[in-house]
């Protein structure tokens, strides 16, 4: 799952009062509504210092149940495949399904922010998750499943770009964010292991992964409703951080202007899709053509995101010294490297070491190609252009695992190692032109 960063709101109300109150008219008329680009955003308000802290722990567990969501995918597609006798193209479905629920959300994120505040997002993101996976653990006809997966991806959208808003515009923010994407990461590497460990025995009880995900995120929504329980609407018009990006919807357009927003979102629309085809088809791949066990496959997928969870922490200060163009370059070198040896070293173990590393040296890639693009554009464009290309990458994590599943109908699964040197030779060739950018290009 990769992160979009948007803004922040807080409010404060009654406990008394319902928790999904609509803003009044006379606010609605005063401030106005933001625009599709804005809405995800929450406020900055000083708090009592034990009320940040409940909130702050409460986003972190959100996290670590949208990580469980995002891994869980990859980990039961062999099962779904067997248990409703799905091609790969077919059960590739649910690649589509997410980020089309993910895309939705980040242009709905705006109005729940606007009529609901930050609580707003604290009742329908878990709720979403919740239906997910209760529809999920019922067992449904396949398309029934594809529904509830894309209601799951609705909420994963709104809680991803709402939590991220608000710790970005916090004191301590780098240290925060790195807590938040550290429970994700978490969250998402623990995910795979759990599942090898339930369905080593049976595949065919994959349901009972999903009464997991319901217990979980029944306790997500229990505490994020007590935590946000007052941050409403009025709260959120009345935000500092609102009026700072309250801009002229006017110039969205202006990004588009820009060389630096195309070259951006080339390349995180290829490095999302690349991510999304390792975590979701490696299980598989490791099942079918490695022929290991449930149990083995999944620990390769838990190493890739425990690897790209420590490449995000201990890579920074390596990405700080060399420069961000200069790092990634190094990254993506390094990329295919660890590619060729999973393909030409087919020892068990080494494979999932080899993934570990191969998610260590992905870890940054993401943050580097936002950090580089808010430092080309005007301060009044970096809410748009982020929100541009971080969709465009989710589109990218649909395609392109879906594109994989197509393949292997002709090829077989034996394509899924080379396309991931195809991906990365793509990236490596789009960021290029990133030296040759300067501010305001």
């Amino acid at each position: 799952m990769t992160s979009k960063p948007h803004r922040p709101t807080s409010s404060r109300t009654g406990e008394t009062e319902p928790l999904l109150e609509p803003a009044t008219q006379a606010h609605l008329a005063e401030d106005g509504l933001l625009g599709s680009d804005r809405g995800s955003q929450t406020s900055t308000d000083e708090l009592p210092e034990e009320s940040a802290i409940i909130r702050i722990a409460a986003a972190a567990w959100s996290f670590a149940v949208v990580g469980l969501f995002t891994s869980t995918t990859g980990a039961v597609i062999p099962h779904l495949e067997a248990s409703y006798q799905l091609t790969d193209v077919q059960v590739s479905a649910l690649f589509l399904v997410g980020p089309i629920g993910y895309v939705i959300a980040s242009y709905l994120n705006d109005s729940v922010h606007a009529k609901f505040g930050q609580r707003g997002i604290a009742v329908i993101g878990p709720l979403c998750h919740l239906l997910y996976a209760a529809v999920a653990a019922a067992r449904p006809p396949f398309p029934v499943f594809l529904m509830g997966a894309a209601a799951g991806a609705f909420g994963v959208g709104l809680v991803d770009g709402s939590w991220c808003a608000w710790f970005a515009a916090l004191d301590n923010a780098n240290t925060l964010s790195g807590l938040l994407h550290g429970s994700f990461s978490t969250g998402a590497a623990i995910c795979p292991y759990l599942v090898g460990l339930m369905l080593s025995e049976d595949g065919g009880l994959w349901y009972r992964w999903y009464y997991v995900l319901t217990a979980a995120a029944a306790i997500e929504s229990c505490i994020l409703c007590w935590a946000f329980r007052n941050e409403d609407a009025e709260r959120y018009h009345k935000s500092k951080l609102y009026q700072e990006i309250a801009s002229d919807p006017a110039s969205k357009g202006a990004i588009f202007k820009y060389k630096a927003t195309w070259v951006y979102a080339g390349y995180l629309l290829i490095y999302v899709g690349a991510e999304c085809t390792i975590s979701g088809w490696i299980v598989a791949f490791m099942l079918r053509v490695r022929h290991a066990s449930t149990y083995a496959s999944s620990i390769c997928s838990s190493a890739f995101w425990a690897g790209m969870a420590a490449g995000r922490l201990m890579l920074g200060v390596v990405t700080d010294k060399l420069g961000v163009k200069r790092a990634v370059v190094v990254y993506l070198i390094f990329a295919p490297v660890f590619t060729l040896l999973f393909i030409f070293v087919r020892v068990l173990w080494f494979s999932a070491v080899v993934m570990a590393l191969l998610g260590f040296v992905m870890g940054p890639l993401f943050p580097s190609a936002i950090v580089q693009l808010v430092n080309l554009l005007p301060k009044e464009l970096h809410v748009a252009a982020v929100s541009f290309v971080a969709s465009l990458g989710q589109v990218g994590g649909a395609l392109l695992p879906y594109m994989l599943g197509a393949i292997t109908q002709v090829a077989g699964l034996e394509t899924f190692q080379y396309m991931l040197l195809v991906q990365f030779g793509i990236l490596f060739i789009i960021w290029i032109p990133s030296f040759g950018l300067s501010s305001g290009q």
